[in-house]
Parts: structure tokens; C-alpha cells; sequence
């Protein structure tokens, strides 16, 4: 398939279906311990702390370390051995976690996890950019992405329901392990030539990693989408227990919201976010950190009500708004850096991408939520968790702020190539 090729191979549309089946487990088995927070916790007594440390940074340190190294090399192999290798991985121990008993052998199985989820995101996202035309390329992320909302409310409303009837572990056990199966697909895929639906530009830029460090735009994007990733990630971790200690609602109800939400309005976000984006593109220029720099800026008064609301509908009504506006930003966000940073750097660029935005998010976010609820003592005033929570919507302003200078910095970078 070339750049002036209108028509999309079904083959194409098979590969993004695969994919974001993928994805999907990526996430579930990503977040699924959040919603089991409140049931591992009162078996194991621990601390908020903990919790992050097991649901986040143990995960993340891995995660984080391998996303540059795996994008460096789905630039150089075949990236579906990247993506079955890592699924069999990241399943493989997400179900063993649930025979785990202490703290460290739950930290060991996510530490697995997270090595065997950072494969993903760089070879699946530079694979799609090869399927489909560069005018497409944030629609078909961001369905790609929505993924993330699908996950999320599997995670929800599975984890919820088999932990409460079962117990948590069968939870790892009935969610972990069918990844194994799946990874058999992925070997079977076809892929596409690398750079074969660029256009003579984009195909003409350099290979050499140092001009992503020297793109102000590309700096900026990677600073700002850290800080509303640190902010859109705290959702999934902290609002189930959230939710049950501040507004004393039944981790199953909790459940099936959080579920319901996730896929009733995660996924249209997810694709109208990517579809206006890409217009939004084409109309105002700059890339399509303006459009995500506005929705940013609509996050901070929602975080604040949402935190602050005595009447729990109401906040959980606010929260679905708040969500949708969370996770829109993805696929527009790896979009941008594949236009930025062209197909010889895609991998590289995207793995630099969601190590800073994981950074920020769980080794930084997360955790920092949690040590400052316990500072504020939690466990004898719950209503403390309001305020340890705005750490988010600052973060969604400094994150603003920062991809509206990446719109600028965009739109003179392409003003001088003209």
C-alpha cells in the first residue's frame, strides 16, 4: 500500500482487530489489581503505600526501563515476535500473581508483567502506521487505544464480580492465563513494509536518534502527555477505593459503573478523539496538541467538583465526563510523535513516549497520591483522600500549558520547512 492509495486492505482492518484484542488484555491485566485493592488489602493488611508500590512502581520500573530498548528494537526485527513473545510473558505472570502471598512475590509478578507489557506499545503502534495512510494514523490509534477503555472495564466489572464471589486470586487466575492463547495469532500475522504508506518527506528523514532530542515540539509533547498521563492514570488506580471509603458505595456496584463507564464512554472518547483530532490537524495546524491542551484545560474544574461533591451520583456522573476527557489524548498523542518523528524513529520515539508518560504515572503519580493519603491519615479519616487526590488537576494544568507550547513549536517548526 503506498501514501496515494485511497482504499484500505481488509487485511489491514484484521491486523488493528488483533491488536487492540491485545491491547485490551494488555490493559485488563495491567489494571485488574486496582480493582482488587480493597480485597488484597484486608487479607494482607496492607498500607496505601503498598498498595501503589504493588499496583504501580512494580510494575512501572520495568515497564519504564524496557519501553526505549523495545522500541530500538521493533525498529530493527520482526515486531509481531516482539508482541507474542511479550504477551506470553506479561499473561503467563499476571495469572501467577494470584498464587502469590506476600508483598514481595506480588511485586516480583508485576515486575514481569511490566517487562512483558513494554513490548507492545512501540511494535503494535509502528506495525498500525504501516497498515494504514498517514491521514488516518490518530483514528486508527485511537481505536487502537480505546483498547484501554475496554480493558479497564473488563477489569472493572470481571475482577469486581470473580473477586467477590471467588476471591481475588481467581481473579489472576480466570483473567492472566487466556493471553497464552492469543499469542499464537500474533505470530501468525503478516507485516507490512516499514514506512510503506509514508509519504517522499516523511520517508526522507534521518534515522539518527539525536534529532528527537533536538525537536522542541516533540520535547514538549513527551513532558506535557507525562503530566496528563500522571493525572489520567490516578482514575483507574485510586477511584475504586475512592469511591468505597470516601462515599461508602459496594466494591461491586463500584464495579459495574467503573465497567459501564469505561466502555459506554471510553471507547466513542476514544475514536471521536482521534477522528476531530486529525481534523483539527488539517484545519488549525500545529499537530493536534491544541485540541488535547484544551481538553486539559476542561479536566481541572471537573477533577476539583468530582473531588469535593458530597452526593455520590452526582460525582459519579462528573467522573464519566472527567474519564472521557482522560483518555481521548492517547491516540492523538502517538500520532503526533509517529509524524514527528518519521518511520525510521517511530519505535524509539514511541518507546521514549510512554516511558515518560509511565514514569510520570505510576513511579511518580500514583505512589505520591498514596504517601500523601497516608500522611493525611486515611485509615482513621477517609475524607483526607480529597485532598490527596488534587494533585491530579494541577498536573492536568501544567500538562496544558506545556502542549500548547508543543503546538506552537510545531507550527513554526513546519512554517520554516515550507
Amino acid at each position: 500500500m503506498t501514501a496515494s492509495t485511497d482504499r484500505v486492505p481488509s487485511y489491514s482492518w484484521y491486523a488493528l482487530a488483533l491488536l487492540t484484542t491485545v491491547y485490551i488484555l494488555n490493559f485488563l491485566d495491567r489494571v485488574l489489581i486496582y480493582t482488587l485493592f480493597p480485597l488484597i488489602k484486608k487479607e494482607l493488611a496492607f498500607s496505601d503505600f503498598q498498595l501503589a508500590i504493588l499496583g504501580t512502581t512494580s510494575f512501572a520500573i520495568f515497564y519504564t526501563a524496557f519501553g526505549i530498548p523495545f522500541g530500538l528494537l521493533a525498529d530493527r526485527f520482526s515486531r509481531k515476535v516482539i508482541i507474542g513473545i511479550g504477551l506470553a510473558v506479561w499473561s503467563l505472570f499476571s495469572g501467577l500473581t494470584g498464587f502469590a502471598d506476600t508483598f514481595w512475590t506480588i511485586f516480583g509478578c508485576r515486575l514481569m508483567v511490566g517487562i512483558g507489557e513494554a513490548t507492545l506499545g512501540p511494535a503494535a503502534l509502528s506495525l498500525l502506521s504501516d497498515y494504514f495512510p498517514p491521514r488516518m494514523r490518530a483514528t486508527v490509534q485511537s481505536v487502537y487505544s480505546s483498547a484501554i477503555t475496554i480493558g479497564a472495564g473488563l477489569a472493572a466489572f470481571l475482577g469486581a464480580w470473580i473477586g467477590a464471589a471467588y476471591g481475588w486470586r481467581w481473579a489472576f487466575y480466570t483473567l492472566g492465563f487466556p493471553g497464552l492463547l492469543l499469542a499464537v495469532l500474533v505470530f501468525g500475522l503478516r507485516e507490512q513494509p516499514r514506512g510503506g504508506t509514508e509519504t517522499p518527506e516523511a520517508m526522507s528523514g534521518s534515522g539518527n536518534w539525536s534529532r528527537i532530542f533536538r525537536s522542541p515540539a516533540l520535547l514538549f509533547l513527551y513532558l506535557g502527555y507525562a503530566l496528563v498521563g500522571l493525572a489520567s492514570n490516578n482514575i483507574p488506580v485510586w477511584m475504586t477505593i475512592f469511591f468505597t471509603r470516601v462515599h461508602h458505595l459496594p466494591l461491586p456496584f463500584v464495579g459495574r459503573i467503573a465497567a459501564i463507564i469505561a466502555i459506554a464512554v471510553g471507547i466513542p472518547a476514544m475514536v471521536l478523539g482521534g477522528y476531530f483530532s486529525d481534523r483539527w490537524s488539517r484545519v488549525f495546524g500545529g499537530s493536534r496538541l491544541g485540541f488535547t491542551a484544551s481538553t486539559a484545560v476542561l479536566s481541572v474544574p471537573l477533577w476539583i467538583a468530582m473531588l469535593f461533591l458530597d452526593n455520590a451520583g452526582l460525582a459519579l456522573a462528573i467522573n464519566a465526563v472527567l474519564y472521557a476527557l482522560a483518555i481521548l489524548w492517547v491516540g492523538p498523542a502517538t500520532a503526533d510523535v509517529h509524524d514527528i518523528a518519521g518511520p525510521h524513529l517511530r519505535g524509539f520515539a514511541i518507546g521514549i513516549f510512554f516511558a515518560a508518560v509511565n514514569f510520570f504515572s505510576y513511579i511518580v503519580g500514583a505512589p505520591l497520591v498514596g504517601r500523601i493519603s497516608d500522611a493525611l491519615g486515611v485509615a482513621t479519616n477517609p475524607e483526607q483522600m480529597r485532598y490527596s487526590l488534587l494533585v491530579c488537576p494541577a498536573a492536568c494544568a501544567l500538562g496544558a500549558l506545556c502542549l500548547w507550547m508543543g503546538s506552537r513549536a510545531r507550527k513554526r517548526a513546519t512554517a520554516s520547512a515550507a
